[in-house]
């Protein structure tokens, strides 16, 4: 059962409304914030896998991570902003056998490897590599952007998604936390990749394309390397603003995408796979996560998070908490 939703925000550095990590307990009756841990900019959370350790971005021009202790469901600060290797770090993972931290630099356009202890400390880091290049959409692709870091299920591959370069940048990863080059595979030009999600038992993958407002859905070939199968629209319904694509989720559901703009939570189903209902959430909604089938999305820029019933989209009822410049939503059981 999940006793807590974890919200990472965007804070004044970056022109955010929020101050830290917020723990919100979820009730009955609704969400009731618990506490806050004051922390820069802390815009994306990732859970060790067995340990009770959190590792944030601090997505500021010096750019840093962080990891916090989830010891009897209270949060402190253990590494404080160890420097990320470039700006703007804004996505994490950690590695399978919970020995390593993985960090995408949009701003840096670098993709860092940390080491971590027994204990999930951060231990240093262990590889950093810079990517270069250039996209069609000069105000967007002006240089190399890498938004997300995914290993493979045994650890062995990390893909980097690079918004900038239309590129994912695949690289084997050794015991010592080094990253080799392993495969190049180039996306249509100025689609922006943000985000690159597998799908279990598969060799498929779907990629959130930011730029071109649309999944693409991908098959790997080999290890690291994908080719283009599908393109589809990121929003079902009619919209003629500009769209910018956020999270993607597979769930066993369906397929869920966040669109910002349109700002809405696009759900997908079939194969080919195709947009089937949009459902309002609040403005710029970045970040979301489903729990006991109701699904939290971070409305950044109204201040505050939503909530629906997931069976419901197209035409649920949304309920709003308010929360500053919220950014990610992590549920977890403290």
């Amino acid at each position: 059962m999940t006793d807590v939703l974890l919200v990472g925000c965007y804070t004044a550095e970056m022109g955010g409304k929020g101050t830290g990590i917020s723990t919100f307990r979820r009730d009955p009756a609704g969400l009731v914030l618990e506490s806050t841990l004051e922390l820069r900019s802390p815009s994306w959370l990732v859970k060790h896998p067995t340990l009770p350790v959190l590792y944030t971005t601090n997505e500021t021009d010096d750019g840093a991570v962080s990891s916090v202790s989830l010891v009897d469901g209270a949060l402190a600060v253990l590494d404080a902003e160890v420097p990320s290797g470039g700006a703007h770090p804004c996505h994490l993972a950690v590695t399978p056998d919970g020995r390593f931290l993985l960090c995408a630099n949009y701003t840096g356009g670098s993709l860092a490897v940390f080491g971590l202890s027994a204990d999930g400390r951060i231990t240093g880091r262990t590889a950093l590599v810079q990517h270069s290049g250039t996209g069609p959409n000069s105000a967007r692709q002006e240089s190399a952007h890498v938004h997300m870091a995914v290993p493979s299920a045994d650890g062995s591959v990390v893909s980097a998604v690079d918004l900038g370069t239309d590129e994912i940048r695949s690289y084997t990863l050794s015991s010592a936390g080094e990253l080799t080059l392993l495969a190049v595979s180039q996306l249509p030009p100025g689609s922006g990749p943000r985000q690159l999600v597998r799908i279990p038992g598969t060799d498929l993958a779907y990629v959130a394309c930011e730029l071109s407002s649309e999944v693409l859905t991908v098959r790997e070939t080999s290890p690291g390397t994908f080719e283009v199968v599908a393109a589809t629209p990121a929003v079902h319904g009619t919209f003629d603003g500009e769209n910018i694509v956020a999270h993607l989720e597979v769930l066993d559901s369906g397929v869920y995408l966040s669109n910002r703009g349109a700002d809405v939570v696009t759900a997908f189903s079939g194969s080919p796979l195709a947009a089937v209902a949009d459902q309002a959430c609040g403005a710029h909604p970045r970040h979301f996560a489903v729990v006991d089938g109701v699904c939290y999305v971070t409305a950044q820029s109204d201040d505050e998070l939503t909530a629906f019933p997931l069976a419901e989209l197209g035409q649920a009822e949304v309920v709003t908490i308010p929360t500053g410049s919220p950014s990610f939503v992590l549920p977890l059981s403290l």
